[in-house]
């Protein structure tokens, strides 16, 4: 194929993957599968590595950049972007009607009608394109100048690189009866547009982050928006695409001659635009009640955050002639969700050494009861979080309750400070073992290099037998701890070399707990692998990843020799992971970990048909080889975590997202909006009781 049929094609692809792009992220249907689009993707990634002068800045592999910046340059908005007044309640709302009303003439009164958005607990941002291609993505900042963020707004899928094709647009717009605004488009054409939305991070994407955090020791994230603020804002673009962002269009700032709010969204539909479809006109309050009412009793279903409704006057001549009072327009109110918060006094601010050595601040609060449950404590986090927040000890501060399960510090009160608070400044030595910290170079995380730390190996010995891991029951923290302390054990291995006469002599044990808990622990000594790698507390591998090392080189004696190229190879393992496993097992302490638990009687099942030193074992049925399942709903006689693990177990494999892909959807009681999906792809829907006859033996 010469040069001139490569760019044929080259052009041919993109217009096809964008149309995907387009029918995915708007119209929320798919035509083809991702495992189609993917190759797709790939053969025009292959065809512009090999012709680089054909690469184009609005192609779809140009979503990531590669060189991260050193700093963001400031961009002056075109126009003012605006913030909203909050309003709380019904009151407020009618407030709101009346002060309007007083600068309107009485035929302007009548033509009062309203359009509803969902508030979307996201970042705003500004988009401009130039000629049809996206040349600048700012943030709000001021509301005057933003920071350009145009490199990572480009790895958001649901934000086009480029506008479709002029004649499309026009084509969209007829249908929706907009004949004079596709007429206005046709003439005037698509030199400039500037459009506004939100970018956001959904719950799952959210949750998973949260999970990995975790199961990395680190301090988990507040909410969902401060990840994509702080997402929006790395000087390296690869960050921004691992976290999955997703955006909504909700303004368009160019003039072509819509006469209505409403016909704005119309319009960055017809552009390309992804808009949240469940937004409303209404051309009554009572009606915009009813609204408000039903997504602060859905909120919780919802995919993403929302904290209220954004109500606007739909008229844009009437919403121009409001004006605008310092930073809000007159024309539009956020009509907020109550919150279930309380406010109370920070009395001191420590910190906690995590299983892989890093420092997370917990407030210590004055107890107080928020939606009926009295809490103390509060994380921070880290100490940008604290920076954020302004926080001192002895501050008052508002706290509540995100989800309504995690407690969390919302607002500090400067106004009632009395001249005693004092500023936290976090420690630069390690409070259990006085090691000196490392900061890190990417995270704002203060870390223990030490990993004999104390602090550390209790959490190491936590991990070792939790649920996920070797999950001895009856040897919980409290019990860990005691053992630390009368030096019983030194490291996990030693938990497997325990006798019930080193026990029963501590204080509080009787002869028959102590009997179940050395019961127990010897049952647990035969473990599969993924679950092996996992207990072992590397950092950066959580189970998803352990499950991924043990079906790739199905037995830890592999995993022990691999190069560092070998772990780069692994599909979803990128080089932070590959790196901290090659380092985890080529540091001799571990390796005599590794030793001693093999010498004390830990067995690995793997079923992936290889013993631990890579032999052929007595487990050879893999049942459910390569097929993978998603679960909805409530299962009742087995845990979905552990359904979950018994796929996996048996070389299965799990996902959250419906696609064409799943082999088999789990559908328990009340299940959500995946089912509706499901049906729709055609999938293979079983109940429980058909799931549980598959795994079992």
């Amino acid at each position: 194929m010469g040069k001139k049929e490569v760019n044929q094609r080259i052009k041919k692809l993109r217009k096809l993957i964008d149309h995907h792009r387009y029918l995915y992220h708007v119209l929320d249907k798919q035509e083809i599968t991702d495992g189609a689009l993917d190759s797709l993707k790939k053969e025009l990634f292959d065809l512009e590595q090999k012709y680089p002068d054909l690469v184009t800045v609005d192609s779809p592999t140009q979503r990531i950049g590669g060189k991260p910046l050193s700093e963001f340059k400031k961009v002056r908005h075109k126009e003012r972007m605006i913030s909203f007044n909050d309003s709380f309640s019904k009151e407020d709302m009618h407030d709101w009607i009346d002060r309007i009303s007083k600068l309107l003439t009485e035929e302007e009164k009548k033509q009062i009608d309203f359009y509803c958005e969902l508030k979307i607990d996201g970042l705003a941002i500004e988009l401009i394109y130039k000629n049809g291609i996206l040349k600048t993505g700012s943030t709000r900042g001021d509301g005057i100048i933003g920071e350009d963020i145009t490199q990572n707004l480009k790895t958001i899928e649901s934000i086009p690189l480029k506008i479709r094709d002029e004649s499309e647009v026009i084509k969209e717009l007829k249908k929706k009866g907009l004949k004079e605004i596709s007429y206005n488009i046709k003439n005037k054409g698509l030199k400039e547009l500037i459009v506004r939305g939100e970018v956001f991070i959904s719950k799952k994407e959210f949750k998973a982050i949260n999970e990995i955090q975790k199961q990395k020791g680190l301090p988990l994230y507040a909410n969902p928006r401060n990840i994509a603020a702080g997402s929006v804002r790395q000087l390296d673009s690869k960050i921004t695409a691992s976290r999955h962002l997703d955006s909504f269009a909700y303004e368009l700032i160019s003039d072509f001659g819509q006469i209505t709010h409403e016909q704005k969204h119309e319009i960055l539909e017809a552009l390309g635009f992804k808009i949240n479809t469940n937004n409303k006109y209404y051309n009554s309050i009572e009606d915009i009640f009813s609204f408000h009412d039903k997504y602060s009793k859905l909120r919780e279903k919802l995919e993403y955050e929302i904290d209220g409704v954004v109500v606007i006057i739909n008229n844009n001549k009437i919403f121009d002639k409001l004006g605008i009072v310092g930073k809000a327009p007159r024309g539009a109110v956020a009509f907020k969700f109550r919150q279930n918060e309380a406010t109370t006094k920070v009395l001191d601010i420590k910190v906690q050494v995590g299983r892989t050595g890093v420092l997370t601040p917990v407030a210590i609060l004055k107890p107080v009861k928020v939606s009926g449950i009295t809490i103390s404590r509060a994380t921070l986090h880290n100490e940008d979080e604290i920076k954020r927040l302004g926080l001192k000890i002895k501050d008052t501060v508002i706290v509540g309750r995100a989800g309504d399960v995690i407690p969390n510090i919302i607002k500090v009160l400067p106004e009632l400070r009395s001249g005693r608070e004092k500023i936290f400044i976090m420690p630069k030595i390690c409070p259990s073992c006085k090691t000196k910290l490392e900061k890190s170079k990417t995270e704002a995380l203060w870390r223990c290099p030490n990993q004999k730390c104390f602090a550390r190996q209790r959490r190491s010995f936590y991990h070792f037998v939790s649920k996920g891991a070797f999950n001895i029951e009856g040897l919980g923290p409290k019990i860990i701890d005691r053992l630390l302390d009368e030096g019983l054990v030194s490291d996990p291995a030693d938990i497997f070399e325990l006798k019930e006469g080193d026990i029963i002599s501590l204080e509080r044990f009787a002869e028959k707990s102590v009997k179940n808990l050395i019961s127990s622990i010897s049952e647990k000594k035969e473990i599969t692998l993924a679950k092996f790698i996992y207990a072992l507390g590397i950092r950066n591998i959580g189970e998803e990843t352990a499950t991924d090392l043990a079906k790739n080189f199905k037995s830890i004696e592999k995993l022990k020799n691999a190069k560092l190229q070998d772990l780069y190879e692994i599909l979803n393992i990128g080089p932070i992971v590959a790196k901290s496993v090659y380092e985890w097992f080529n540091n001799k302490d571990n390796l005599n970990l590794l030793d001693k638990l093999f010498k004390v009687g830990v067995k690995i099942k793997n079923p992936f048909g290889h013993s631990p030193t890579g032999e052929p074992a007595k487990i050879n049925k893999v049942k459910l080889s390569g097929k993978i399942f998603i679960f909805t709903g409530t299962l009742n006689s087995i845990e979905r975590e552990l359904a979950k693990q018994k796929v996996r177990d048996l070389d299965g494999q799990t996902t959250e997202s419906v696609s064409l892909k799943v082999d088999f959807v789990v559908a328990g009681k009340e299940p959500g909006s995946k089912l509706n999906k499901a049906e729709k792809l055609g999938l293979k829907i079983i109940g429980e009781k058909e799931f549980l006859e598959m795994i079992s033996n």
